[in-house]
């Protein structure tokens, strides 16, 4: 199965606040997010055509649902079922019809389209045409359960290889702007190369430079990108005596990368592909959120 931009298996967690977010801090975070998450359905009323009734007002609106959901990575926690739990417990006067946790959960899952039009609502305006391709692996399972692991296999995870070894799960392909911001991103078997999803996460932009590493060098898919999508795809075989530069440019990438690894995006607990990818999205907003400055850090 292959996305373009469940139930929670946790052990009890503590319901403390970390000790290096002070209470005003969540409190600023709560309040930024629901504006700007507020402010876009407002603005785009036809988002909310998933429901069975156009005229359908819940009382717990879909932007305190997509709130609660952000402030995993706003409160550094592994799963979306204890960032429930602290702001249910913490902050009750702040969502006064907060629903039970697997309603939040059914909600929250049907608002994922509405969650990849937040993280491109979310990217400021691009300065240059200069963007990042890369990918980053999505294990499921820790390498001790590669023999018995049945986790999504259904749903489309298989075996694959990154610079750490063997991986068995999904593979999340990211197209990033020079700056850090995230354009677009594809989630696909793990087994899938990058030069195969390269010229659909080209068809996000409108002409530019491409840089990504020696995985996407490919005199067709060069050809084909130049072609179809006017981008310039560079690896670092390309560049010659720049090789250096191209490598340095990449780096913002990385940097990007390890952004959503500090919101735990490699930390499976999801049981539905759903699931995994609203998980991982809500990661990439957050991500977003905070690279534009549209939030406190």
């Amino acid at each position: 199965m292959v996305q373009r931009c469940g139930r929670l298996k946790v052990a009890t967690p503590s319901l403390r606040r970390p000790s290096d977010a002070p209470m005003s801090s969540i409190v600023e975070q709560l309040t930024a997010l629901y504006v700007f998450t507020d402010d876009f359905l407002k603005t785009h009323p036809a988002a909310a055509r998933w429901r069975r009734s156009p005229n359908a007002h819940p009382v717990f609106t879909d932007a305190e649902v997509i709130t609660i959901g952000l402030m995993q990575s706003a409160l550094r926690v592994a799963a979306l079922k204890h960032a429930y739990r602290l702001i249910a417990e913490s902050y009750p006067d702040a969502f006064p019809h907060l629903p039970s946790y697997a309603q939040w959960l059914a909600r929250l899952h049907a608002l994922s389209p509405i969650i990849g039009m937040l993280i491109e609502a979310a990217v400021p305006p691009l300065p240059t045409q200069l963007y990042l391709m890369d990918s980053k692996p999505i294990p499921v399972c820790k390498p001790l359960r590669h023999g018995r692991v049945r986790l999504l296999r259904e749903a489309g995870a298989y075996f694959g290889k990154s610079t750490t070894g063997w991986f068995f799960g999904f593979k999340l392909h990211l197209l990033a702007h020079a700056s850090g911001a995230l354009v677009s991103a594809i989630l696909t078997p793990a087994n899938w190369q990058d030069r195969a999803v390269a010229p659909a996460l080209g068809q996000a932009l409108d002409g530019g430079i491409a840089v990504g590493d020696l995985g996407y060098r490919s005199a067709p898919l060069t050809a084909q990108l130049a072609e179809e999508d006017e981008v310039l795809l560079l690896t670092p075989a390309d560049a010659g005596a720049r090789r250096m530069i191209v490598s340095r440019v990449r780096q913002r990438i990385e940097t990007s990368c390890s952004a959503l690894w500090h919101r735990f995006v490699d930390r499976v607990f999801s049981r539905s592909f759903t699931g995994l990818w609203t998980a991982i999205k809500l990661k990439m907003l957050h991500f977003n959120l905070c690279h534009a400055a549209l939030i406190p850090v």
